[in-house]
């Protein structure tokens, strides 16, 4: 099975760039089938929460208007060496959640 998350961070000047994509259909349950006509049913990611040195470094709160399979940047202060933990989960309750070390 393949990895949910891929995600790599690196450091320059104190400052940790991270970039992640996270595979997910993130539906919004608003779509309709064409040949059933019914809607699909809601399934996104709820909350993303990003670790590193025992702390909070980013948390987000999504909805169903994030595109499938979500690609995610963001910055913090930080430290290379230091582990950073992804984690998401979902409105169905599915979770998942990666470790990586800082580059």
């Amino acid at each position: 099975m393949k990895k949910s998350i891929n995600i790599r961070a690196y450091e320059k000047d104190g400052i940790v760039t991270v970039k992640s994509m996270t595979r997910h259909p993130m539906e919004s349950g608003l779509r309709k089938n064409k040949k059933t006509g019914k809607k699909y049913a809601a399934h996104f990611i709820q909350e993303v929460i990003v670790q590193s040195a025992n702390k909070t470094v980013m948390q987000a709160y999504w909805g169903g208007a994030i595109s499938r399979n979500p690609y995610f940047s963001f910055r913090f202060k930080g430290q290379s060496g230091n582990d950073l933990i992804f984690s998401w989960t979902d409105n169905t309750g599915r979770s998942a959640s990666e470790t990586i070390r800082i580059q």
